[in-house]
């Protein structure tokens, strides 16, 4: 499976929401020191998934310089309807109908799942290059009035073009683990609104129609599963955690990402975050801070990263890259 990291975008919208927007003083310094977050990215009237993700796959193609693609891969919890999914028409506004597209829905881990079925794409020949998208309107699926969910989430969209290495040419990716565990799948989620309780709108669905969080619950195995996930990814490359230069996480809590730290006695400053400015982007945010690391030097050539991502199903996933020469994200 010698895959390459060809290319890399991401797109914010451009309004911003403070802390002081939404938030009391006294509330605003516990999001910051206890979430870590100070300001997130809101989409504009108008703005749905698909047009974030457009933004984002128009900076990666630049970014690897292909006009076009040959499988289009949209990971996303918010999608723009419930029928159809929104790919194929990131696609055709990307100037490629008739690539097949489709969409892939397991929460914040999205993105590397993503990544990791384009691996097998590749590798099948079904496909030479591929362009994962992690996009989210985060505001849609929250209950602004919710204290516990309203404050964390954002909005934006991150992706990449994955093709197949030349040969000779040494691969981006090494090793990836991923799980699930659907006993906890009410730990995250929005009730109301698919086969099992339609609800054709908020107010027909009322508090069900929004995001529940079971905070604690979320947290605890949030640490348990990204950090059984890394290591395992990193034995499975045949590293030790002394070899990882870069620890890229998902952005879901800053109290969660220092305790993934701690539990692999990894050193904070070797993982970057961007969770202050753009707050938790759900299936976005490991490609946005892939993005902004790779774009601020944070990641370099020849460096070892491990990815890893938590989110909705319960779902998880790591994986292994050596990040490759003469990629310049698009922001």
């Amino acid at each position: 499976m010698n895959t390459v990291l060809a290319g890399l975008g991401c797109w914010l919208p451009p309004t911003v929401v403070t802390n002081a927007d939404l938030m009391s003083p006294t509330m605003d310094d516990f999001v910051r020191r206890r979430i870590g977050i100070a300001r997130r990215h809101r989409a504009d009237d108008g703005q749905a998934t698909v047009h974030l993700a457009t933004e984002a796959g128009t900076r990666a193609l630049a970014s690897a310089n292909v006009p076009r693609v040959d499988a289009l891969i949209l990971a996303t919890t918010t999608p723009d309807r419930l029928c159809p999914a929104g790919a194929p028409e990131v696609a055709s506004r990307l100037g490629m109908t008739g690539v097949p597209a489709f969409d892939l829905n397991a929460g914040c881990s999205g993105f590397l799942y993503g990544c990791e079925l384009a691996r097998g794409l590749i590798a099948a020949a079904t496909a030479g290059t591929v362009l994962v998208v992690g996009a989210e309107t985060c505001s849609t699926m929250i209950n602004h009035q919710d204290a516990g969910t309203a404050p964390i989430f954002g909005d934006g969209a991150g992706a990449a073009v994955l093709r197949r290495a030349e040969p000779g040419e040494d691969p981006t990716f090494g090793p990836s683990v991923w799980g699930s565990d659907g006993t906890l799948a009410d730990a995250i989620a929005i009730p109301a609104g698919g086969s099992r309780r339609r609800a054709p709108s908020p107010e027909l669905g009322g508090a069900d129609a929004f995001l529940h969080l079971r905070g604690a619950e979320v947290v605890r195995n949030a640490v348990k599963r990204m950090s059984t996930a890394a290591t395992a990814a990193v034995e499975a490359a045949r590293w030790s955690l002394h070899d990882v230069d870069v620890l890229v996480a998902h952005q879901a809590n800053a109290a969660i990402t220092q305790a993934v730290a701690a539990t692999l006695s990894f050193p904070a400053d070797r993982m970057p975050s961007n969770i202050a400015h753009v707050g938790n982007t759900a299936a976005a945010s490991v490609p946005i801070l892939l993005a902004h690391a790779a774009s601020d030097g944070s990641i370099k050539p020849d460096q070892r990263v491990l990815m890893v991502a938590f989110g909705s199903g319960l779902s998880w996933a790591a994986t292994t890259a050596t990040w490759p020469h003469g990629l310049t994200p698009h922001l």
